[in-house]
C-alpha cells in the first residue's frame, strides 16, 4: 500500500496531465471545455459522478471568472484537494499562456499573426458534436421532472432573446428553490439556510509599468461576468480609454483569446506582453486569473452542503437545468456561427457520428480529426 504522501503525489501528477491535456486541446470556448471535462473526468476517470459535476457547473456560472476555467479547479480540488485546485488551474492555463506569448511576440516583432484558419475552421464544426453529447448527458441528470423541464425551457427562452445568462440563471435558482419548497411543504426556516458567496493597424503602445498591469487586470478578473464579448466591453474601458493600446489591437488580443486552446482570459497574455514584454504578460495572466483560485476555494466546500439542505438543493436543481439550457443555447449561437457551407456541415456531421456512434474516440481525437479535416478541406 503507498504511503498517503505518496499517493496525495501520484494523484497531483495525474491532476496536472489531464489538465495540461485539456489545456492543450481545449479549442471551442466554455461550453467545449466542459464538455471535455465531463468526458475525460465523469466518464472515463470518474472522479465524481455526474450530479456532483453538474452541481459544480451550477455554482459556478454564479461567480465572477472564466467558468471552464474555474471548473478544471474544482475538479483538481475533489481529486487532490487544495492544492489540486491549484495544480488543474495552473496547467491548464499553461498552454494557453505559452502559445499567446509566442503570438503576441510574433504580433509585436512582425506585425501579423500566423495563419491557423484552416484548422480553427475544421475545429469548430467538430466542438458542436462534442457539446451536444455534454448536453445530452448532462441533461438527462438534470431534467428531474416535467416542472422542471419547464423550468429550463424558459431559461432556454430568456437566452435565445438575449438576457444575462448569469442573470437568468440566478433568476431560475430563486424562482424553483421558492416554488419547489413551497409546493413540497418546506421552508427556509425549517431546513436552514447557507448563504450564496455571490462576488455579485497600429498605434504605438504606452509602457505600462508591471504593477500596474497586474492590478489592472486583477480588478478585471474579480469582477468578470459572461463572454469574451464582455472581457471586451471590461478591457475597452480599462485600456482603450485609458489611452493604453488602440481599439484595433485590443481587437487583434481578444482575436487570439477565441483561436488559441484554454480560456478566452489568455487575451490577458496578449496584451499583457504588448505593455510591458514578458513580465507583463506575467502579471496580466496571473491578475486576471488569481480571483478565480479565491472564489472557487471558498465556493467548493458549500456545494456538498447546499446539496443536503432541501431548500437549497431546489435551488442547485433549478440552477443546473438553468445552466443546461444556456449551453444549449450557446450551442445554437455557435451553430449559427459555424455552420457556413458544405464543409462545416459535413466535418459536424462527422463529428456528431465520432460522438454518438458506436465508435467513442475520445474529445483529443476529435478535435485532431476536425482540424485536419478543416486543412484537407481548404485546398478544395
Amino acid at each position: 500500500m503507498k504511503p498517503e504522501s505518496e499517493n496525495r503525489l501520484s494523484r497531483l501528477k495525474e491532476v496536472a496531465a489531464v489538465f495540461f491535456k485539456l489545456g492543450v486541446i481545449g479549442f471551442g470556448g466554455p461550453a467545449a471545455h466542459i464538455a471535455m471535462m465531463e468526458d475525460e473526468i465523469v466518464h472515463k476517470r470518474k472522479w465524481m459522478d455526474r450530479q456532483h459535476f453538474l452541481d459544480l457547473i451550477g455554482a459556478t456560472n454564479l461567480i465572477p471568472g472564466p467558468n471552464s476555467t474555474e471548473m478544471t479547479m474544482h475538479c483538481g480540488h475533489e481529486r487532490a484537494g487544495k492544492l489540486g485546485l491549484f495544480f488543474a488551474g495552473a496547467a491548464f492555463i499553461f498552454p494557453a499562456f505559452v502559445l499567446t506569448g509566442i503570438l503576441a511576440y510574433l504580433y509585436t516583432t512582425y506585425g501579423a499573426l500566423p495563419e491557423v484558419q484552416p484548422f480553427i475552421f475544421g475545429i469548430k464544426p467538430a466542438v458542436l458534436a462534442l457539446i451536444a453529447g455534454a448536453i445530452f448527458k448532462l441533461g438527462k441528470k438534470a431534467l428531474k421532472g416535467i416542472e422542471i423541464g419547464i423550468l429550463g425551457a424558459l431559461v432556454l427562452t430568456a437566452s435565445l432573446l438575449g438576457v444575462n445568462e448569469v442573470l437568468a440563471l440566478l433568476s431560475a435558482g430563486i424562482l424553483g428553490m421558492l416554488y419547489f419548497s413551497i409546493s413540497r411543504g418546506e421552508t427556509v426556516k425549517k431546513q436552514g439556510f447557507i448563504p450564496l458567496l455571490l462576488t455579485s493597424t497600429s498605434s504605438k503602445l504606452i509602457a505600462i509599468s508591471t504593477t500596474k498591469v497586474f492590478w489592472t487586470f486583477l480588478k478585471v478578473g474579480a469582477v468578470l461576468y459572461g463572454s469574451g464579448y464582455v472581457l471586451f466591453a471590461y478591457l475597452d474601458a480599462e485600456l482603450v480609454t485609458a489611452g493604453w493600446m488602440s481599439r484595433q489591437q485590443l481587437i487583434d488580443a481578444i482575436a487570439v483569446g477565441q483561436f488559441t486552446p484554454g480560456p478566452v482570459l489568455s487575451t490577458a497574455t496578449f496584451i499583457g506582453y504588448q505593455l510591458n514584454g514578458v513580465a507583463g504578460a506575467a502579471a496580466a495572466t496571473v491578475g486576471i486569473f488569481l480571483p478565480s483560485f479565491l472564489f472557487v476555494l471558498l465556493l467548493n466546500p458549500l456545494v456538498p452542503k447546499m446539496r443536503k439542505s432541501a431548500v437549497l438543493r431546489h435551488f442547485l436543481d433549478s440552477v443546473n437545468i438553468a445552466a443546461v439550457a444556456v449551453m444549449v443555447a450557446v450551442l445554437f449561437a455557435m451553430g449559427a456561427d459555424t455552420l457556413v457551407d458544405w464543409k462545416s456541415y459535413l466535418i459536424a456531421a462527422v463529428g456528431f457520428f465520432l460522438t454518438f456512434g458506436p465508435y467513442k474516440p475520445g474529445s483529443l481525437w476529435l478535435v485532431l480529426t476536425g482540424a485536419l479535416m478543416g486543412f484537407a478541406l481548404s485546398f478544395i
